[in-house]
């Protein structure tokens, strides 16, 4: 029997002896030694030798005194064996050279064997569990089909998502079927995830906020419902997106045992409109981590009494760690959430 975990009691809304807290992008650039990795590795190259990805899963764990390790990958992985030719280049992020742009474009994604073609997440999963033994629990991850899709139609980031809006409309069928096919791969993708050792997984919509309510009920809702289902049970699954104010009721109706809350939300009053039967996660501006430990320190104090010590709160970020960051003051709201969370 696994010892008990704080972070993952919390997923459960279990009483606690203190909020737990991991964070979004605790593995990246604003660490001295996830650099120094990069200066060997391009990003494609790191997220496929298990080795090294497990490497940089780890490092923060020691350096930071998080509560949860998040698996180091990237949500497009899945994306690259569609034969869509995904590509990250120097300065500008991913980018898709065959982007979809219509029904014939989803008919001629290519099929996915996740085992086969992103087998070496498995194995980064495999060694960080074995490396961890029973210090924090691992966070498999993946992107949920909105966010997938938007990737695949725009060819890369987006600001407006004009192309994924009409397309949505002009090709419902397409739409459809493309997502039930990315809800598929994401669900499998998730399970292999688990089955390797992931304690608990955290769907990424990072980009359906650009959505109104109506279109993520119509267009989204019933595809992240569907992979959110389809995982292995017993496991948690925490559903968060970025500017998605209007829609958490929605994304709570899809599932997920918690739900990620950005930093444009009150935590307080956002988690008492969702009710209290389900966990919440966040939700720090990441971009307090740039100023004094005293901003530091009222601003977690805030978000703490908004959760007003109710079993389920799980500190993180708004968002991911920005890469200016410096390293102090991630450790240093580490310490603040733990001592003033202390039961």
């Amino acid at each position: 029997m696994a010892p008990p975990s704080v972070f993952l009691d919390a997923c459960r809304r279990r009483p606690t002896a203190f909020t737990p807290i991991w964070l979004m992008r605790q593995a990246g650039r604003y660490m001295p030694e996830y650099r120094a990795m990069r200066e060997r590795h391009g990003f494609l190259e790191l997220c496929k030798n298990p080795q090294a990805a497990a490497e940089v899963t780890l490092q923060p764990v020691d350096r930071l005194g998080v509560d949860a390790a998040i698996l180091f990958a990237d949500i497009l992985l899945v994306l690259e064996p569609l034969g869509v030719g995904l590509e990250f280049t120097k300065g500008e992020g991913p980018h898709i050279q065959r982007p979809v742009r219509g029904a014939d474009d989803v008919a001629r994604l290519g099929r996915v064997d996740v085992e086969a073609s992103v087998g070496f997440v498995f194995e980064t999963v495999r060694l960080v569990r074995k490396a961890l033994g029973d210090r924090v629990p691992l966070i498999g991850f993946a992107g949920a089909p909105f966010t997938l899709a938007s990737y695949l139609i725009e060819g890369g980031a987006s600001r407006e998502f004009l192309l994924t809006k009409r397309f949505m409309r002009a090709e419902r069928d397409a739409w459809h079927a493309m997502l039930e096919r990315l809800a598929g791969i994401t669900a499998d993708y998730l399970n292999g995830q688990i089955a390797a050792g992931a304690q608990a997984v955290q769907l990424f919509d990072s980009w359906v906020g650009a959505l109104s309510p109506a279109d993520y009920r119509e267009f989204v809702l019933p595809h992240s419902r569907s992979v959110i289902q389809r995982l292995t049970p017993g496991t948690p699954v925490i559903h968060f997106g970025v500017g998605t104010a209007t829609l958490l009721p929605s994304m709570r109706e899809a599932g997920g045992d918690v739900i990620g809350l950005d930093w444009r939300v009150e935590l307080g009053p956002t988690w008492e409109r969702l009710g209290y039967d389900v966990a919440v996660q966040g939700n720090l501006d990441p971009a307090v981590l740039l100023s004094s430990t005293d901003e530091i320190r009222r601003a977690a104090k805030a978000i703490l009494d908004g959760a007003a010590r109710h079993p389920g709160h799980i500190f993180n970020l708004g968002h991911g760690v920005h890469q200016e960051t410096p390293v102090e003051n991630v450790k240093a709201l580490v310490d603040i959430v733990h001592e003033l969370s202390a039961r």
